[in-house]
């Protein structure tokens, strides 16, 4: 399906367009002293449905980082998300449920954008169901879009219209700074500065695959929307047309199994060590 084109707040709202991963959707090499009940299924089970046991072997927690590409007619851009996915079973069913700790941009033009990481965690997307399948012997996952406000309250998630008053009664303060939405920072040079508020409907989807030493790779499609909804200089109070890139090799996803007691404190810390370097504009 088409990434929708979304509004955002030119460059620099980009940075919220999260959803939320990194490294190429091609599989590396992984550790070959490492197996899956996948690599050593028979060869009447390399594709089709999984066994009960490979699906509940998935369950646990996993180090989330994922990166997605964007562009418009004057700007590319790179967010770069960090976070945990818990697969849990319920009612017989794989389940996803995303939290994110940090986010960071990176673009082709030399304005700098930052959003705080109160403003990063209060993206909350509801569990989803994961569709889970066999694919050339290897586990493949498929978790779908899941509409969620940001920095707004829905009704209907996936269909009222996002605010473009801040005082609209729907719209929430989710980073807890005082101003309506989710502040995003916006540098462009030391005089030129200041904030931006918005409200967005976050909608992203991935699909993964199990490698032999239990991570999992893939890509991002984020539809998600936002909008400014005011700002501390009226110069950013802007709109422009933005769309991911759709070459989804620059929007990879990679999860990582970890322990049920990491935090965001331990993910940051160990992020260098576990995950790819983080990319840069190269298209």
């Amino acid at each position: 399906m088409s990434p929708w084109t979304r509004i955002v707040v030119a460059p620099v709202v980009a940075l919220l367009l999260i959803g939320s991963s990194a490294c190429s959707s091609s599989e590396p090499e992984a550790d070959a002293s490492s197996t899956t009940s996948a690599d050593t299924a028979s060869p009447a089970a390399q594709s089709g449905e999984p066994t009960p046991e490979q699906v509940e072997s998935l369950v646990g927690r996993y180090a989330h980082y994922d990166v997605v590409a964007y562009e418009s007619t004057d700007m590319k851009t790179l967010i770069i998300s960090y976070g945990f996915t818990d697969l849990a079973m319920k009612d017989g069913s794989l389940m996803a449920t995303e939290s994110f700790c940090h986010a960071e941009h990176r673009g082709d033009q030399p304005i700098e954008t930052t959003i705080s990481d109160a403003a990063t965690s209060a993206i909350k997307p509801i569990a989803a169901k994961v569709d889970v399948s066999l694919r050339n012997g290897k586990l493949h996952l498929e978790r779908p879009p899941t509409p969620t406000g940001i920095g707004i309250e829905f009704a209907d998630p996936a269909n009222d219209a996002l605010p473009t008053d801040p005082n609209d009664p729907r719209t929430v303060d989710d980073d807890g700074d005082g101003n309506p939405g989710i502040t995003v920072h916006v540098k462009v040079t030391e005089e030129l500065q200041g904030d931006i508020y918005i409200a967005r409907r976050e909608i992203f989807q991935y699909q993964v695959t199990q490698q032999k030493n239990l991570s999992l790779i893939g890509t991002v499609t984020d539809n998600s929307e936002q909008l400014i909804i005011g700002a501390s200089n009226p110069m950013f109070i802007t709109r422009a047309e933005w769309i991911q890139v759709p070459d989804l090799n620059k929007s990879p996803i990679v999860l990582v199994p970890v322990e049920q007691s990491w935090d965001c404190a331990k993910l940051m810390e160990q992020s260098p060590q576990i995950f790819p370097a983080v990319p840069s504009v190269d298209w």
